[in-house]
């Protein structure tokens, strides 16, 4: 059985190149969630993909009709990492800096944010669990820190497949398994 791992095509709507305050990131955020993709093409490693799920979001969905040309299942689970901000300030400081805030109070489980690095964890078993489930070659859409935690997954339930630090936009990352 092979899984493909696909992150959605880049996004146009960029990263903010000056200082921004809690409120304008949480803006940022619903305008990258709602942005037009760079589309190109995908190689689909010469695999027949038999199955196709996908996050919810616009980037993924695209992404997904662009390899897939089949039925495909959107689901909420495949969706990125909610951002919360840490300082609820109308302070502006980088966007990386905000960035940096919110990953370290996500890995601490700190309450600003709203869900936990477990929870995460446990959503993508279950999902995993369903993705998995009819044992045919499936590509999956999403987004690169929820395909970090499907890596680590799959690589729990025998499956091999490539390292990836940031992966890389309309790449297919395929796992197997014998």
């Amino acid at each position: 059985m092979k899984v493909g791992l696909v992150r959605h095509f880049e996004v146009k709507r960029g990263y903010p190149n000056k200082l921004v305050s809690a409120d304008e990131l949480m803006k940022w955020v619903e305008e990258y969630d709602a942005s037009e993709v760079f589309e190109k093409e995908i190689d689909l490693c010469g695999v027949d993909w038999k199955r196709c799920f996908s996050s919810d979001l616009l980037r993924a969905e695209i992404t997904a009709r662009t390899a897939f040309k089949g039925q495909i299942e959107f689901l909420e689970e495949l969706r990125e990492v909610a951002l919360s901000p840490f300082f609820r300030v109308r302070m502006r400081i980088p966007l990386f800096m905000h960035l940096l805030f919110i990953r370290g109070a996500w890995l601490f489980n700190h309450k600003s944010q709203p869900e936990s690095k477990a929870e995460v964890k446990h959503r993508i078993h279950i999902v995993l669990d369903k993705i998995l489930a009819s044992g045919e070659d499936v590509l999956v859409v999403g987004h690169g820190g929820i395909m970090m935690y499907m890596r680590e997954e799959l690589l729990k339930r025998g499956f091999t497949g490539p390292k990836f630090r940031r992966a890389a936009n309309g790449q297919v990352y395929i796992f197997e398994k014998e």
